[in-house]
């Protein structure tokens, strides 16, 4: 759900930071206060192209900011997140940011990191709904009509067992068309792995060889001047007149001369023995490290080409040698395949026909189960327009139903569109080319009265749902808000005071003038700030008080 929402310099809003609540949240105030600047905010933070005239006259830049609660959004938001290299969702938190300047910069951030406009939009798709007149209206989309229809008939399992038959049929037909190439091209192919498999097994390489061979290599390499420098080594240490384990001969003779005068003086004596000891254990091991050196020139050729060939492998194959080895491994099984390619093709072939059965068999399961579920999703959602002003209404669903498999997509073989008649003797029409937002409002609120417990989208927005409405539609309008509300996060921008009266919630938007300057307020009422703000929309006066107080009595 919308927890916050704070806007800064967009049009009369000056600063403002909404918290938000679930349930009904109906958001009121006089014409022209403001109320429609709360609905362009979201827009804006859900991906809407910015429009700079929306920015506050004299500011430089606006910002607007919205924070969702998405522990509960069933929806594949980490991997989006994760597939465009944004930052997790701390304390299921999800942070969206939008910024644009006087001078045309737009920038916008997810979770604090610098994100493109596309993912606000396909996240706003997710999080929100917004029904008035706004372009973002999820179920003006056939696509999205057909989604709810299979919500309404519970046919997840049914999509998903079709989506993962056409992915795997996508996998057979790509692993097919590696096979199926022009004999030249073939030829080739053929050639070039059976040479990249041959070098890389005669250099029979091993996990973890580079550090070995380097280290033996730079000995080699450099063993004469290592055999120079450790017969130095010995020879200052015992191999010359001045070597120190010479001098330390007269140094031991002083001190047992000293132990001898005075005896707390032995210490000295242990000590000098024990350095004794050291330097000649020191001059073992250096005689045994000159010993050893490899002077032999064979093995430095030998080494140097072991190099080299590694060198030669890992400019084409992979930097490392697990790399190679593993770049060897794909290129064996690649060899394999094109050399059994008649009979991969074989398997491949009935592999594919067996998946394509399939596909059929689930997509025409799913058409029976839709042309079964539209009947019943046309009446449920007439009964509620019936309560919503539209007597002798009627929604209809064509379903049109394609036969190759080759045009299907993740939800089947199948289109939707909703079509609408609001009067009798009409037509129906697709939704979209319904032309009072009014109306359009009222049937999105009738599809959500049913769909409610269905609809994935977390949060419904309703602005101008009470055009042309009054009286007992009103109530209903109101009634059938709140019941949407005990499923989702519903926000209400109304002129009618029977809607108001439902909601959980009660915002009040005001202007005034501040330096000069008018700025648009929002404060939450108490019950009230609520009689007041409901007497004023039903026109004022002593009878209106008590009829406001009548309306939100629980």
């Amino acid at each position: 759900m919308l927890t916050t929402l704070r806007i800064k310099n967009l049009a009369l809003v000056e600063e403002l930071t909404l918290e938000l609540a679930p349930g009904l949240t109906v958001i009121t105030g006089e014409t022209g206060a403001g109320k429609s600047m709360l609905i362009g905010a979201l827009n804006l933070v859900l991906g809407e192209r910015a429009d700079r005239t929306l920015l506050r006259a004299g500011c430089e830049q606006c910002v607007v900011e919205a924070v969702f609660e998405v522990g509960q959004l069933r929806a594949p938001l980490k991997a989006l997140l994760e597939e465009n290299g944004l930052e997790p969702c701390e304390g299921g938190e999800l942070l969206l940011k939008r910024v644009f300047t006087a001078a045309g910069a737009n920038r916008q951030f997810i979770n604090g990191s610098p994100a493109a406009l596309a993912i606000l939009a396909e996240l706003g798709q997710w999080l929100v709904d917004i029904h008035g007149p706004h372009d973002h209206q999820s179920l003006l989309h056939p696509a999205r009509q057909l989604e709810l229809l299979d919500a309404f008939g519970r046919l997840e399992p049914q999509r998903q067992a079709f989506a993962e038959a056409l992915r795997r049929r996508q996998e057979l037909l790509s692993a097919r068309a590696a096979l199926i190439v022009d004999e030249r091209t073939y030829a080739q192919r053929l050639d070039l792995l059976r040479h990249q498999v041959r070098e890389i097994t005669a250099a029979r390489l091993q996990p973890g060889e580079e550090e070995t061979l380097a280290a033996e290599h730079a000995r080699a390499s450099n063993a004469a001047r290592l055999a120079e420098l450790a017969q130095g080594a010995l020879e200052a240490l015992a191999e010359s007149d001045e070597a120190a384990l010479s001098r330390l001969g007269a140094v031991g003779r002083a001190l047992q001369e000293l132990q001898r005068l005075d005896a707390t003086a032995a210490p000295l004596a242990v000590a000098h023995q024990e350095a004794v000891e050291r330097l000649q254990e020191l001059q073992r091991e250096l005689r045994h490290y000159a010993d050893h050196l490899d002077l032999d020139p064979g093995r430095l050729q030998e080494l140097e080409e072991r190099v080299n060939l590694l060198h030669s492998l890992r400019r084409k194959y992979g930097a490392t040698v697990e790399q190679i080895l593993e770049f060897g491994r794909q290129a064996a099984q690649e060899l394999q395949q094109l050399e059994q390619r008649d009979v991969e093709l074989e398997r491949l072939q009935r592999e594919l026909a067996e998946v394509e059965k399939a596909l059929k068999r689930a997509g025409a399961e799913l058409t029976r189960l839709r042309q079964q579920s539209i009947p019943r999703l046309c009446r449920a959602v007439a009964a509620q327009l019936k309560d919503l002003g539209f007597k002798e209404s009627r929604l209809e669903a064509t379903l049109a139903t394609g036969e190759a498999v080759e045009a299907a997509t993740l939800s089947g073989l199948d289109t939707v569109e909703f079509l609408f008649a609001p009067n009798p003797g009409e037509p129906p029409r697709p939704l979209r080319a319904i032309a009072s937002s009014g109306e359009m409002a009222r049937v999105m609120l009738a599809i959500k009265t049913v769909l409610a417990e269905e609809d994935r989208v977390p949060v419904l927005v309703f602005d101008e749902v009470d055009a042309n409405v009054g009286g007992e539609t009103a109530r209903a309008v109101g009634e059938k808000m709140a019941h949407i509300a005990r499923r989702h996060q519903v926000l209400c921008i109304t002129h009618l005071p029977q809607v108001a009266a439902a909601a959980t919630h009660h915002y009040r938007v005001t202007k005034e003038t501040v330096g000069g300057r008018t700025v648009t307020r929002i404060e939450r009422l108490d019950k009230k700030g609520r009689i007041e703000e409901l007497t004023r929309m039903l026109g004022g006066g002593t009878a209106a008080r008590r009829h406001a107080e009548e309306m939100i009595q629980p």
